[in-house]
């Protein structure tokens, strides 16, 4: 790498991991995340598993809304003590934080217009349209019954339905997001894309691994705007 190239450590904040990697190269590293997890013992597990890294800047996704680099509101699956916490102070390092869907979008994105939705837990969603990243709160927008986006595609949806009703529901649901929001193509990521048979027209697998090329490129990549 160049002299003024930093080095970025990219953290993926999950409800049942955190996990990190650099992007001078190496393995992915991960510790258990879960329901006791606040900020501060994130934290602390990424400090013992980047123990011996060396790294200039950090790159954070995190498992709910962030704007203009602050958490607004705590997790659903991990503990409460988020919201105002100094991560730049703790680690030390500039920090930039984005919400995980974004940040495993920014790393799926090949141009143009793209529509990113990550199928886990809840719902992830984000956009990115020649090059400028937009984090989106698509979960809790009303789908049908009265109820959500997340209330038919995500993990309990997957559970109570059975697969091929959720499946029916996740085609449904990228049909009517397609027609309201006019991507080029959509990239299905997030844990429970695996569970897909076959997918909808216009649209690929993503890879959880693409969260850290999302996070490097927060950095190194100049002509993203997020």
């Amino acid at each position: 790498m160049a002299d003024d190239t930093p080095t970025v450590l990219a953290i993926d904040i999950g409800g049942s991991h955190v996990k990190i990697r650099s992007s001078a190269g190496g393995d992915e590293l991960k510790a258990v995340s879960g329901p006791t997890m606040n900020a501060a013992a994130m934290a602390d597990a990424v400090t013992a598993l980047a123990r011996g890294l060396a790294f200039d800047v950090i790159s954070m996704g995190y498992p709910g809304p962030v704007v203009h680099n602050r958490i607004v509101s705590d997790p659903h699956n991990l503990a409460p003590g988020w919201v105002g916490f100094d991560f730049g102070g703790r680690f030390g390092k500039p920090v930039r934080i984005v919400n995980d869907a974004l940040m495993q979008a920014i790393g799926s994105y090949q141009g143009d217009r793209m529509l990113f939705l990550g199928l886990g837990t809840g719902l992830g969603a984000a956009m990115i349209v020649d090059n400028v990243a937009q984090p989106m709160e698509l979960a809790h927008l009303p789908y049908r019954k009265g109820r959500t986006f997340e209330d038919y595609l995500g993990e309990a949806s997957l559970e109570k339905r059975g697969h091929r009703k959720w499946q029916k529901h996740v085609f449904r649901a990228v049909e009517q997001l397609t027609a309201a929001l006019e991507p080029d193509y959509v990239v299905i990521g997030g844990g429970n894309v695996a569970r897909l048979d076959h997918l909808p027209p216009k649209a690929r697998r993503g890879d959880n691994a693409n969260a850290f090329k999302g996070g490097f490129a927060l950095w190194l990549d100049k002509t993203l705007v997020v």
